[in-house]
């Protein structure tokens, strides 16, 4: 149709396109050199900094910050890189907010933490832009290792098997690298290319290969993998989408949260990406408030999160919430979705309040309709395809603290895998972990 209109009222260009840019700039302004100075003069150096075991990858921030503060931000971000290999990504898609800025002493005394985040930013960025690598691999072993998946933790887990003297090959379903980074992380947070700038910077390392469009159960199986590689770790993510499971819930508007935020993130001209006027998500994630918030960008007239529990229950920060009001969205809550309503394509939601009583949910049997023609679930993902013989435990693949499975040979690590939260700082530290435990049982 003209204009990139489609059924049920969804079209592209509902602002122009020098709004979109704006819209879509860098939430956080990246620090100007006297500008990371002043805030790096803020810390305290505590010695027993409670920011660093807050952080997912033990990072020693006081170490770092004092070098940003020495003028040394090539040091500071060999200190952040020694243990998080994605420090750039991380600085910019972190919530600070919940760690390591939440228990700053600053954050305790003043109700204002010194800027961690965006300090990393500022050291690893200085690091990048010059295209320098810091590391270098060791002897080489003659060892090979596959892993599943280029999202951060493979990414992290592959890096460390380089440098440590293995040869690596990382499969991917998709046809570019980066997972989670590249296709899962609102665009106003990282900006300009970034996730796939960082890709290929990590690549320097040599000794790592990527092989696109070919994931497990696409022409790949564990026991091809562990009959061709001396290891195997797994770090594919959740790929499957859970169902609304409600009447019209197959309807024209009706999409996954997950699919809409990829689209966006690779799409050439933001412009021409179509979205409701009246957009509801449906769940209470980083997902919902990234579907949210770009929707608005986009120029939806109408953006509400509809979450089934109540606001202290939402898996998305507070910051994120305030973030998404801030932006013009409505937050409802105790509402869970009942039925689409339409002639083919979404027009109307209905909405069930809920009670919880004795810890379980229930609905009260009142109902609310919203106009609604699109409509994005983002109510959780689910691991797709787990190989056969793999134990699974929460509906993920279990594994003990260094990433091993229950197949020998075989480890592990980010959303696929159990235990540990599904943000990419603890991606990387379990692909990590899982790189040193797999050179040590090579080595052995």
């Amino acid at each position: 149709m003209a204009n990139g209109q489609m059924a049920s009222g969804i079209v592209a260009g509902r602002l122009p396109d020098d709004e979109i840019a704006a819209n879509f700039d860098d939430l956080h302004a990246p620090f100007a050199p006297h500008e990371a100075a002043v805030a790096a003069d803020r810390c305290y150096f505590c010695y027993d900094a409670p920011c660093m075991d807050a952080c997912p990858t033990s990072i020693d921030i006081p170490m770092f910050i004092r070098q940003i503060q020495g003028g040394h931000a090539q040091s500071a971000a060999r200190t952040i890189f020694d243990q998080n290999i994605l420090g750039g990504m991380c600085a910019r898609v972190c919530p600070t907010e919940t760690l390591c800025e939440e228990v700053c002493v600053r954050e305790t005394a003043e109700g204002k933490p010194v800027e961690i985040g965006r300090l990393q930013r500022f050291a690893t960025d200085v690091v990048m832009a010059a295209g320098e690598h810091p590391y270098s691999r060791a002897a080489l072993t003659g060892k090979r290792v596959a892993v599943v998946g280029a999202g951060p933790t493979g990414l992290a887990c592959a890096h460390r098997l380089a440098m440590l003297g293995h040869d690596v090959v990382i499969h991917e379903a998709r046809a570019k690298a980066g997972g989670l980074n590249e296709f899962g992380i609102a665009a106003y947070k990282s900006t300009g290319g970034f996730a796939g700038a960082e890709v290929d910077w990590l690549l320097k390392i040599g000794g790592i290969t990527i092989e696109v469009g070919a994931g497990l159960g696409d022409g790949l199986t564990l026991g091809t993998l562990q009959a061709g590689y001396d290891a195997v770790f797994l770090g594919m993510g959740l790929t499957g989408v859970n169902a609304l499971n409600a009447p019209g819930g197959d309807m024209d508007g009706v999409a996954d949260a997950v699919d809409f935020i990829a689209d966006l993130r690779q799409a050439g001209d933001l412009a021409a990406l179509p979205v409701g006027r009246n957009v509801v998500v449906i769940g209470g994630g980083m997902t919902a408030v990234d579907a949210a918030v770009q929707s608005r960008l986009l120029g939806a007239q109408n953006v509400t999160i509809a979450y089934r529990r109540g606001r202290e229950a939402m898996a998305a920060s507070r910051f994120e919430q305030d973030l998404a009001a801030s932006k013009g969205v409505k937050l409802m809550f105790n509402v869970q979705p009942v039925a689409v309503h339409g002639n083919g394509a979404a027009a109307e939601i209905e909405l069930e309040y809920t009670a919880t009583e004795n810890g379980a949910l229930r609905g009260t049997g009142e109902t609310v309709r919203l106009a609604a023609d699109q409509v994005f679930r983002a109510i959780g993902q689910k691991l797709a395809g787990a190989p056969e013989g793999l134990a699974i435990e929460g509906g993920k693949i279990a594994v003990n603290e260094a990433g091993r499975t229950s197949v020998s040979g075989v480890w592990a690590g980010g959303d696929c895998a159990s235990g540990g939260e599904d943000l990419t700082v603890t991606a990387v530290a379990e692909g990590r972990d899982a790189a040193m435990d797999i050179h040590a049982s090579l080595s052995a």
